[in-house]
């Protein structure tokens, strides 16, 4: 088979690790031919693709990014964007599609298999976490080690001056990077999307901390996170072309608030995209190529429309209508019964 492949969305540390699953399984088991599709849904339109093979491929396993490249955006927002996408995949004779993506890009493939036929199969990758349908996506357990790892550091320098450290992480709609991280680095406070923030009790908390002889903290907070009406006043948020709130500088607000409210020396920290560059770990390695050599399987059983997940350890696969448009959320049973307890 001729088997195209893109990878979608932001990066992520595991993309590059799925490619070459799926060109080592399809190429030396399967026979294929694997076509890469350069930056996303615009390679697919425009034609620029780049061979993926196994010699090509070789060394990538650990590297951070996409060779592939990758954007947002879709053949939809395009007048004749379906159209195209639909005449590559003739004109170049590709019988299956491997979307690597998150909730934008499997949004996109499903409204494609349905409206069109589009023989496609989605690989699940964000982050955030967020992606309904598999327990856990690649390119999340790198980002919480990063950023346990920084607030690790934090920890001693926080010591040194009595000062509080606002930690602001990623997650747009879901706290999990915030929640894991918040737990094994021994933070303070833990602030989420999923769960709007009294910043008075926040403050209570370091105040409680600092007369029990705890001159130091650490808050964790996500930057989808919000504060309970009337705690915190927000300024108006831009959007940008794909409609997207642009977050980023909640830390600040949040360690603004905390400084006038008590006292405290507080300093914010944004992680940013420190998160999403490097090497993937072990854990996120082993899965990218989990999901990789499942995606090209799904392709050879023509199991069009679905998206490799995991569950209970298991390689499963789950239709790509029953995933999009939904987020996974923090479990509340984890954040109330250990990131709170523990950060009390």
């Amino acid at each position: 088979m001729r088997v195209g492949v893109l990878t979608g969305g932001g990066d992520c540390p595991g993309l590059n690790a799925v490619l070459r699953a799926v060109v080592r399984k399809g190429e030396r088991f399967h026979g294929d031919e694997i076509v890469g599709f350069e930056d996303a849904w615009d390679g697919v339109m425009e034609r620029r693709t780049m061979p993926l093979t196994v010699e090509s491929m070789r060394g990538l396993l650990p590297r951070g990014g996409t060779v592939l490249g990758t954007r947002r955006g879709s053949p939809y927002d395009i007048e004749d964007g379906v159209d195209r996408v639909q005449a590559t995949m003739s004109d170049m004779g590709i019988d299956g599609l491997i979307v690597v993506g998150g909730n934008g890009s499997l949004s996109v493939a499903s409204k494609l298999f349905t409206d069109c036929g589009l023989p496609v199969v989605g690989v699940p990758k964000t982050i955030d976490n967020d992606i309904e349908g598999t327990e856990v996506t690649f390119g999340f357990n790198t980002a919480v080690q990063i950023a346990t790892d920084a607030i690790d550091r934090l920890h001693t320098t926080a010591e040194s001056h009595v000062r509080v450290m606002v930690v602001e992480v990623m997650g747009r709609h879901a706290g999990w990077i915030a929640t894991h991280a918040g737990i094994a680095g021994g933070a303070t406070a833990v602030l989420v999307p999923e769960r709007p923030f009294d910043i008075d009790e926040v403050c209570d908390r370091l105040v409680r901390r600092q007369q029990r002889g705890r001159y130091a903290s650490i808050v964790v907070v996500a930057e989808g996170a919000l504060p309970r009406e009337g705690t915190i006043e927000l300024a108006d948020r831009e959007v940008d072309r794909f409609g997207h709130i642009r977050l980023g500088g909640i830390g600040h607000l949040v360690a603004g608030a905390i400084n006038e409210r008590t006292g405290f020396e507080t300093r914010p920290v944004l992680l940013g995209h420190v998160q999403r560059g490097g090497t993937p770990t072990a854990y996120d390695r082993v899965l990218s190529t989990r999901f990789g050599v499942a995606a090209i399987d799904a392709v050879h059983d023509e199991a069009w429309g679905q998206m490799v997940a995991i569950r209970a350890d298991q390689i499963v696969r789950t239709p790509l209508e029953d995933v999009i448009g939904r987020t996974r959320t923090v479990d509340l049973a984890l954040f109330d019964g250990v990131a709170q307890v523990f950060s009390a």
